[in-house]
């Protein structure tokens, strides 16, 4: 892998803000010519360090007005116990992210539903998953802030 010096980052910040953004717009805002901006960019997605272009939907427009945490502790941490709630909790589509955690909860998994009774749809979907013993849910009153950029 390359070393990303400084074009690199701006292009990546530019990117992060404006997906869509054309490369004659991006090598100007770069400051960089277009020809280089495009080697740069096929370079930076070659690399892995772009890994997709998404389009990131508002969830209220998609009757997912509710944003609920979900702590979940499983009966083992055993490999095949973990690998078997992991490979089912991909499956559900309300369930956005899914991080395995060092601390109390095995996992926490963040989920969208439309309100408490598709949440309560959701919850039972998430008890039967592999090795579930117990979860805690937590929901979000208000989005303070949230982005999908990383720092470069």
């Amino acid at each position: 892998m390359g070393k990303i010096d400084e074009t690199d980052r701006r292009i990546l910040r530019i990117l992060q803000r404006r997906g869509r953004i054309s490369n004659a717009d991006l090598a100007q805002e770069a400051n960089v010519s277009s020809s280089a901006c495009h080697r740069r960019v096929q370079r930076l997605e070659a690399e892995g360090i772009i890994r997709d272009y998404v389009a990131l939907l508002d969830p209220r427009h998609l009757d997912r007005r509710a944003t609920v945490f979900v702590e979940v502790t499983l009966a083992s941490q055993a490999d095949d116990i973990l690998a078997a709630f992991e490979k089912a909790v991909r499956k559900l589509p309300d369930v956005l992210e899914c991080h395995l955690m060092a601390g109390k909860a095995d996992y926490i998994l963040k989920v969208v539903a439309a309100d408490t009774e598709h949440f309560a749809e959701v919850h039972r979907q998430l008890v039967r998953l592999p090795g579930v013993q117990t979860m805690q849910s937590s929901f979000a009153m208000r989005t303070v802030f949230k982005t999908t950029a990383l720092p470069v």
